[in-house]
């Protein structure tokens, strides 16, 4: 499996961005996909993940309500829809993909290059 996300870059408090993962390698709607975040000297921390289906999706709570997750199974993809940025959402963008679970944590098999989202205030 390939993953490469795009679509990062920087924007002021209150934007809106698109990170897109391309997936490759495998049957795409066989795997939960996830997006996690790492910010300089933290942890990498979950943001969002979306089941096999399509169907049940899961965020973490700083992202609630500014956040959607989707997948395109015709183009292969996962998109991260993110409005109403804040700065504390700057850090490097990581899109991940798993055949047997859909989980928060990051126990994911594969993983992307990561994509730098910076927010200014």
């Amino acid at each position: 499996v390939q993953l490469q996300a795009s679509g990062g870059g920087l924007v002021q408090a209150g934007g809106s961005l698109r990170l897109s993962c391309a997936f490759s390698g495998r049957t795409f709607n066989r795997y939960a996909m996830g997006w996690f975040r790492q910010a300089p000297g933290k942890e990498r921390e979950f943001v969002a993940s979306i089941g096999w289906s399509g169907s049940i999706t899961y965020y973490a709570d700083s992202v609630k309500g500014r956040f959607t997750i989707s997948t395109d199974n015709a183009r292969n993809t996962v998109t991260l829809q993110m409005n109403s940025l804040k700065p504390e959402d700057t850090a490097v963008y990581y899109c991940a993909a798993d055949r047997h679970q859909l989980t928060t944590t990051p126990d994911y098999e594969y993983w992307g290059q990561g994509t730098q989202v910076t927010v200014s205030s």
